[in-house]
């Protein structure tokens, strides 16, 4: 109920001074200030009943827009504060509501404001005990300015301090909701990462299996009729082919259930799978040769998924694009700092929609990653070659291999 109530008195900041105000208002009635005498002998009378009630209405009525209007109540209340030395009325409970407005003052505007209403009100306690209407001045007057001053002193900081801790409350605030943008700017953009990290791994999986059930399926339909054991050997790679497709389609969409933590300990492809992608190849009736050479390094599971979803991509592109009697030639080179990937096919030459295509976008995509570059282009003497060279950090590498053995060991 508490933290309600101060939200509904934030929302009617009117009403809060309206209750404000009566309390000053109803002591200011009650307790009348005086005339000061203008007869030597010093006699002095009480301000009539209708004269106090109306200068406590002057006096405190407009506090009630002290916060929308805060100079203007200020310089209503200090006009009729001046009207009142004027004619000669001592300081009274009347004049709280300077005081009130002095700190609406240095809550609520700035600092210049905040100084020129603490001197205006200080100008006025000063005209207040250093000279009145008619009267010598008394000389203990003088002794109540310091005691005052303070008084009025504190008042002031009190509504610095005020004005100080809501300008940082309100930094806070824009702060926070600063951060909260560039934390959904942060997550958008990790989410259009993983978007086409997605549409990336189902590019390369699906693009290579379908191209490859397709040429089983035409080599099945042209055999079935003269070799029904060829015909029967191609069907049953395409059945393999398509398993194996939706085995990795649920393994890469799998991290993308909840509580299913199994998918994420699967393990991804890698160079170790590339004599199995070769001889899915060669079973298309494609001929494919693979080397390895140089002193193997442990690389990184993503750079490993890297090298072999090129390949793979590359390799269907060759069955799309090269033709029937073209030879292709597999090369993975571990190099001085560096492992380099080499496909190169003897075929027309025109691979990958003469480089617009999604296939080469993908390995670029990939390859930068680890700081590495692709190369596509015809190969001298026809052909085409595709080149993917990244670089290899032999320490990094076997942390996150190291790292990855224990996920690899609970998964099997």
């Amino acid at each position: 109920m508490v933290p309600r109530l101060f939200v509904w008195l934030r929302r009617h900041q009117r009403f809060v001074d309206t209750l404000l105000m009566l309390p000053f208002l109803a002591l200011a009635v009650l307790v009348r200030g005086r005339w000061i005498a203008t007869t030597p002998d010093g006699i002095t009378r009480s301000i009539p009943f209708l004269g106090n009630l109306a200068l406590a209405v002057a006096m405190c009525v407009p506090l009630v827009w002290r916060r929308r209007w805060p100079r203007a109540v200020f310089a209503v209340i200090a006009l009729v504060a001046f009207v009142q030395w004027l004619v000669g009325v001592n300081i009274s409970t009347c004049d709280f509501p300077l005081l009130v407005a002095m700190y609406t003052i240095a809550a609520q505007c700035g600092f210049r404001w905040a100084v020129a209403a603490l001197l205006v009100n200080e100008i006025g306690f000063v005209m207040a005990l250093g000279k009145l209407v008619g009267q010598p001045i008394p000389q203990d007057s003088w002794r109540a300015l310091i005691p005052d001053s303070v008084g009025l002193l504190a008042i002031w900081v009190c509504g610095l301090y005020i004005s100080t801790r809501r300008k940082y409350t309100l930094s806070l605030e824009e702060r926070a909701r600063r951060l909260e943008r560039e934390r959904d700017a942060q997550a958008e953009v990790a989410a259009a990462a993983e978007r086409a990290r997605i549409a990336r791994e189902m590019h390369d999986v699906i693009a290579h299996s379908i191209s490859v059930m397709v040429i089983q399926a035409d080599g099945a339909s042209y055999a079935i009729d003269t070799d029904t054991a060829r015909a029967k050997r191609a069907m049953r790679a395409v059945g393999d082919t398509g398993r194996s497709a939706l085995t990795e389609m649920r393994r890469m969409l799998g991290v993308l259930r909840e509580g299913d933590g199994q998918a994420a300990l699967a393990p991804q492809p890698g160079v170790d799978e590339l004599p199995d992608l070769v001889e899915q190849i060669r079973s298309t009736g494609l001929p494919v040769e693979l080397t390895i050479g140089g002193a193997k390094v442990p690389l990184p599971g993503g750079m490993e998924l890297a090298i072999f979803r090129i390949a793979q991509e590359a390799l269907t592109n060759v069955m799309k694009h090269a033709g029937p009697s073209a030879t292709t030639k597999v090369g993975l080179h571990y190099g001085d700092g560096a492992v380099e990937l080499r496909i190169r096919d003897d075929g027309r030459g025109v691979t990958f929609s003469d480089g617009r295509g999604h296939g080469l976008v993908s390995m670029r995509e990939r390859v930068a990653v680890y700081g590495g570059e692709v190369t596509a282009a015809p190969a001298r003497g026809g052909g085409f070659e595709v080149v993917a060279r990244m670089p290899v950090r032999e320490s990094s590498a076997r942390q996150e291999v190291g790292a990855r053995e224990p996920a690899e060991r609970a998964n099997r």
